[in-house]
């Protein structure tokens, strides 16, 4: 049996900011459990639900030495869902309302979440085959086992994977303040390691010292190793093309299920969508205060409000867009404070066509997905994307930019041969994105064989975890053969 050990520092249901923690919270129950031991280690913040909390059973402690300092370690244990996860405790570094905080405080703290990881080892009866670590926070691991554990008979066998989420965010801060943080050799700090542009990286450190790269969708892979997606390390990861593999996210089909789903008031499936769905829409409709009209073009979206997501496109064009069409559009999400005033704005103007949201809530994320007609997301950039898979299976029709793992799950609507799952531009241009809105609008309105068509293929696809895991099983196992 092989033994997997994932790291990261969130997943459902214990702690969640975003589309990270639903892949590491539910990827692992994929895994066929006569042949795979998965667990999962991650931070015992304070900010977790107390439900959580209650249900976790001390294991052991130990104290983790991090350069000069000597930090204690406590470990948690509990199952969820069949799976075993560990929790490391420390007050300190894990107190506060939220998970993440400055990038100074941040970089300290996954530093020693990185090392309390290998050192809980000894202490869990559970030495992995494969340490598969996800994104910045858990960079160090494979830099600390190969560079600090290497020589420990306990640590040879282990191997190691890391999987980047986002690019973006890389764990970048000041040269000399991690090298006192980490304890690392002066020698491991330079730029065919872990410098970057002058500062320590821990992404770059993940990458260069994990014996596999993945990420989260093959387009995405592809655009890191170019100049416009690499982030500053595309000829890293160019580099690195030969242990890099894009491995597509899924969704968990338990969870995010029209016929089951608890958060839904009506529930529906392939045969059923059409009354379904209008139902579900009225419902939105009232809730949000929008006339509850039946044949209205309702849009909807669940996003962070950030350039990243496309708000500059949104905001830009949105104006001509509410005057001219007509049309619905429910926003749901929080984000730079610009985008959210200026989204109210828009609202205010627009009583009867535009609700905004700011803030989240699961139960709202998922009456949108079930309840639009399309779903938004028109994304400068999108590792995978997660939404689109959700209102795929929901029924709800995705308008997408070709970016990433938008453009790997999402096949554009052809008129002529009637195939496609949602509608598609390639250029990062407001207008060029207001043009595909109105393509989409008119075929919803002037062609509704061709939408049910396009609704229908959609709820078809498959994107379950299993062809993800089935990549991810033929990945561990080459790293695995001796």
């Amino acid at each position: 049996m092989k033994k997997i050990l994932f790291a990261a520092s969130e997943a459902v249901p214990f702690i969640k900011t975003g589309g990270l923690a639903d892949v590491t919270g539910s990827l692992p129950r994929y895994f066929d459990r006569k042949e795979y031991d998965i667990r999962i280690i991650l931070p015992k913040y304070a900010c977790m639900d107390e439900q959580w909390k209650g249900q976790l059973h001390f294991l052991c402690h130990f104290y983790v030495n991090l350069s000069w300092r000597k930090q204690y370690a406590g470990i948690f244990e509990t199952k969820y869902d069949g799976i075993t996860y560990y929790l490391v405790d420390n007050e300190y570094y894990f107190a506060g309302d939220k998970p993440y905080n400055n990038i100074y405080e941040d970089v300290e703290k996954f530093a020693y979440f990185s090392k309390a990881v290998l050192e809980a080892l000894p202490y869990l009866d559970f030495c992995p085959d494969v340490i598969h670590c996800h994104d910045w926070q858990t960079g160090l691991i494979p830099v600390f086992l190969r560079t600090l554990y290497g020589d420990q008979k306990y640590y040879t066998g282990i191997k190691t994977v890391f999987s980047i989420h986002n690019m973006k965010f890389q764990g970048r801060w000041k040269l000399a303040e991690v090298m006192d943080i980490t304890g690392l050799p002066r020698q491991i700090f330079t730029a065919e390691k872990l410098e970057s542009y002058g500062e320590a990286n821990y992404l770059k450190g993940g990458v260069v010292y994990a014996d596999a790269v993945t990420t989260v969708s093959p387009t995405y892979a592809h655009e890191i190793t170019t100049p416009e997606g690499g982030e500053g390390l595309d000829g890293l990861m160019y580099a690195c093309r030969d242990k890099l593999y894009g491995i597509l996210n899924g969704i968990d089909y338990a969870e995010y299920n029209p016929k089951t789903d608890r958060y839904l008031p009506f529930h529906f499936d392939e045969v059923s969508y059409r009354q379904g769905k209008e139902k579900n829409k009225r419902k939105l409709q009232e809730d949000m205060r929008l006339p509850a009209e039946k044949d209205v073009f309702l849009l909807g979206m669940v996003s962070r409000m950030t350039d990243q997501k496309g708000f500059d496109l949104i905001t830009y064009i949105l104006d001509e867009l509410l005057e001219r069409e007509n049309m619905q559009f429910v926003v749901v999400g929080t984000g730079e404070e610009r985008y959210e005033n200026g989204m109210r704005a828009f609202a205010h103007k627009y009583p009867k066509k535009l609700k905004v949201n700011i803030g989240y809530s699961e139960a709202l994320a998922h009456q949108v997905y079930a309840s639009c007609d399309a779903f938004l997301m028109p994304s400068l950039f999108e590792p995978c994307g997660l939404s689109q898979l959700m209102s795929l299976r929901y029924g709800t029709v995705p308008i997408v930019r070709e970016t990433g793992g938008l453009k790997d799950t999402v096949e554009a609507y052809n008129e002529y041969t009637q195939e496609g799952t949602g509608f598609s531009f390639a250029n990062y241009n407001a207008h060029e994105m207001m043009h595909t809105l109105q393509y989409a609008m008119s075929v919803y309105y002037e062609k509704p064989k061709a939408w049910s068509g396009l609704i229908e293929r959609g709820m078809r696809q498959d994107f379950s975890w299993g062809a993800s895991v089935r990549e991810y099983e033929k990945l561990y196992e080459k790293l695995t053969v001796y």
